[in-house]
């Protein structure tokens, strides 16, 4: 296979310990260094890759000659021990090994002389038992992990200091992998949708979350089936057949409640006097709370409110804000009374509904100021309680299930049509709602997340990784769905791992299992850039890598390099039949990069075996960090 993987860029970037910092030794660590100048009381200036240290050596050498050492102190000061002879310049990298191995003791099979070697070229100090604890990794290496891919792992591991332990070596060369995210998600959820072990609520939390992840616009195409559904019960004119199907669907899928009937359902809300405090008006159910539960001397007070949350919300047209305005200003106008209030909350409450349903379709992936959608809006003016936006989310995709499982041919013509239009709106912003869904859903780093005090603890909570973490401490479950869960754990505890930062350096790795419209694809990304001094990303400076891997064109690889923002991308396939389908969208990505002031330097199209190792060598030093580049594009 000639896949790209992370080792032609990791293999070629700079080393993790930055040169500025001194080299960290620890007792027992060897390695191969050169003495470079001497000193009294046999002190000695050796010179270890890039970096030097100084160190006190147990017996006299000669400047200038190579060794391997082995730490044998390190308080108060460094202490070596010369382990073999110098290195003549006729001596082969071979035998430098078996003169260690012999004085170290340590066996000379070929995962050891494998692991010893790299260290070797890398320069990197490694402790005997670092040396015999990677040895049987390697021997014992998992199915699909190359022994390249083992040793980038131990690298990162001895480097940054990371724990000896398997969990740590499994999660590392599992989170290099650039495909298969998809598959472990599939066996993962097969094996979950059967188990009758776990406790109802987990499960369905589980399948909640692998559903989000597995369809990612659910939640919009939900969205337009409660839009529909709205338009058809507001419709006093319509079918009462068809009223009662679209009225019944919402009550099935918990949206409307039991008792609503095509009398008083757009009127429950009204008659709810739950208190909402006026500084958080926010949604639009609680627009109408506040004036429900105004009084009616603080009327002045409430039509500015009022007209300033019209003005702000952005889900709604010139046209509907008028009319809006138009209904304030004529209660303006009336005598203040309980009465009034409560007619006036009747008045905007239908009109609001009405209009957040009829702007849904154009508005799918639109959020105003607060990060509320049309639906959120919706939601909020037809239920009693005031939702989070992942309660509605989950509401919509239970909208979904219920259309599916409905024999109405009316819903089911609806499910339809908003498939369709789903399908017809995708663009860009539609991807990244998707990259940002799945992401969401996943809670990969569900742990910083919790560092925020104004983080939703609920939201975290059903996130994947954290219910995988309660699974994992069930005392009852099946061997197979446990290992099926370890293995989903290792991958996305592998991108933590393999993300990281040395000094201004950074690294980001993060791999999404995207379904869109029942096709498949593993979609990685590993993000190089630099940290400027103030801490804040630097945007001038990137080099982001895409690994795709698609049903139609098979593996894909983009190298996206930015210089000075100016932007080069280099798009690696096998089939050369793409290079006329790519050429009517270089001007889209040449505007669309303009408008974020990027310069498109060219696009180009190569194959993998001819053009790849060529280009992936390039311009690593200077990769210099972004802000959402791949997205906004």
């Amino acid at each position: 296979m000639t896949a790209t993987s992370f080792n032609s860029i990791q293999l070629q970037q700079t080393a993790l310990t930055p040169v500025n910092q001194p080299l960290a030794l620890k007792q027992g660590q060897v390695f191969h260094g050169t003495i470079k100048q001497l000193f009294p009381d046999q002190m000695a200036e050796i010179q270890v890759g890039n970096q030097k240290l100084i160190a006190k050596l147990e017996v006299p050498l000669k400047a200038g000659d190579a060794h391997f050492f082995q730490v044998t102190g390190t308080s108060p000061q460094t202490e070596l021990k010369v382990v073999t002879g110098p290195m003549a310049q006729t001596t082969s990298p071979t035998q430098q090994m078996n003169q260690l191995l012999e004085s170290m003791n340590l066996p000379k099979s070929t995962e050891m002389q494998q692991v010893l070697a790299h260290f070797m070229k890398a320069q990197i100090p490694i402790s005997k038992e670092q040396l015999i604890q990677a040895e049987m990794w390697l021997k014992a290496l998992p199915e699909g992990i190359s022994k390249a891919d083992a040793l980038l792992a131990l690298q990162r591991m001895v480097e940054l200091k990371m724990p000896m332990t398997n969990d740590v070596f499994q999660a590392l060369v599992n989170g290099q992998k650039t495909a298969g995210m998809s598959a472990t998600m599939d066996a993962f959820a097969q094996l979950l949708a059967k188990d009758t072990v776990l406790t109802e609520n987990l499960k369905q939390n589980l399948l909640q979350q692998v559903q989000a992840i597995a369809k990612p616009f659910d939640v919009e195409t939900g969205s337009l089936m409660l839009a529909k559904s709205i338009e058809i019960l507001s419709n006093s004119a319509g079918s009462i057949s068809e009223r009662l199907q679209a009225l019944n669907v919402l009550k099935d899928a918990g949206v409307l409640p039991q008792q609503a009937t095509l009398q008083n359902w757009s009127t429950l809300m009204a008659n709810n006097t739950k208190t909402t405090q006026a500084n958080s008006m926010h949604q639009a159910g609680q627009i109408i709370q506040t004036i429900l539960t105004a009084k009616p001397e603080n009327t002045a007070q409430l039509i500015e409110q009022l007209k300033s949350w019209t003005t702000s919300q952005n889900l709604l047209t010139n046209e509907q804000k008028q009319q809006l305005n138009q209904i304030i200003d004529r209660f303006s106008q009336l005598p203040p009374s309980k009465q009034a209030l409560e007619v006036f909350a009747k008045q905007m409450q239908e009109h609001l509904i009405k209009a957040f349903a009829q702007n849904t379709p154009e508005r799918l992936f639109t959020q105003d100021s607060n990060g509320l959608s049309t639906k959120d809006q919706l939601l909020s003016l037809l239920k009693h309680e005031i939702a989070t936006p992942a309660q509605n989310e989950a509401s919509m995709r239970n909208l979904v299930k219920v259309g599916i499982e409905s024999p109405q041919p009316m819903i089911q013509q609806i499910l339809t049509q908003a498939d369709a239009h789903v399908q017809s709106s995708m663009d860009s912003k539609a991807m990244e709602h998707a990259l940002k869904t799945v992401l969401k859903s996943l809670g990969i780093s569900y742990e910083a997340s919790l560092a925020n005090k104004s983080a939703d603890l609920q939201s975290i909570a059903h996130q994947l990784k954290p219910q995988l973490h309660t699974l994992l401490q069930e005392v009852q479950v099946t061997p197979q769905l446990r290992e099926a869960a370890e293995m989903l754990m290792t991958r996305m505890n592998g991108m933590q791992l393999a993300s990281g930062e040395s000094g201004h350096q950074h690294q980001l790795i993060m791999q999404v299992p995207l379904e869109f419209f029942g096709k498949k694809m593993d979609a990685t990304l590993q993000w190089n850039g630099r940290m400027k001094d103030d801490g804040k990303i630097d945007a001038n400076y990137a080099r982001i890598l895409f690994y795709l891997q698609m049903e139609s064109m098979q593996e894909t690889v983009i190298d996206m390099q930015v210089q000075n923002r100016v932007v080069t991308v280099t798009i690696f396939n096998e089939n050369f039949d793409i290079i006329p389908l790519a050429e009517p969208l270089k001007a889209a990505l040449k505007i669309g990069l303009a408008e974020k002031e990027y310069q498109l330097s060219g696009v180009f199209i190569k194959q993998f075996e001819k053009a790849k190792p060529e280009k992936m060598t390039a311009v690593v030093e200077q990769q210099e960090g972004h802000s959402g580049v791949d997205f906004r594009i």
